[in-house]
């Protein structure tokens, strides 16, 4: 069976670099060197120590690196019928290198962020899924929402 681990600072280059992979998932090419991966390495080495315990990440590493990881947050917003304690969980990074993919690695970073959750006494999880993603989180009990997404980009 794979274990995932809890990752830690020092994991966050590796982490930002696996996000690029997620990125590439997309569209097929790495994103190029901008400012996001050093503000991401930051709030990475910040946050997955943050005393309120509100960032974790897991990963499953192999020599030279990782493999893969899952990195979640938990929000906090005004309770509600279905959320009593207002707590919900946002899985944001899920990846797993091209050559290490098929293996069981994504579950198990996935299974760990879940058990996580179930810790902090998180009962309502949300992500996003891509098509080649879908069948992992399906398998693992997500069920598309129907409460539809809308964003605004806000310019400064």
């Amino acid at each position: 069976m794979i274990e995932a681990r809890r990752a830690t600072p020092d994991d966050a280059p590796e982490l930002v670099r696996l996000r690029g992979v997620m990125y590439a998932s997309f569209d097929g090419d790495q994103p190029p060197p901008r400012p996001w991966q050093d503000a991401a390495e930051r709030y990475l080495r910040t946050h997955l120590v943050a005393p309120d315990d509100s960032l974790a990440a897991f990963v499953v590493a192999r020599p030279g690196g990782l493999a893969s990881c899952a990195v979640g947050s938990i929000e906090y917003r005004l309770a509600g019928p279905n959320n009593p304690s207002g707590m919900t969980g946002y899985v944001f990074n899920v990846a797993t290198d091209p050559d290490a993919r098929r293996r069981g690695y994504g579950r198990a970073c996935m299974v760990g962020l879940l058990d996580w959750y179930r810790r902090r006494g998180v009962t309502k999880v949300d992500l996003r899924a891509s098509p080649d993603g879908e069948p992992l989180y399906a398998s693992l009990g997500f069920v598309r929402s129907a409460d539809p997404a809308m964003r605004l980009l806000l310019t400064a």
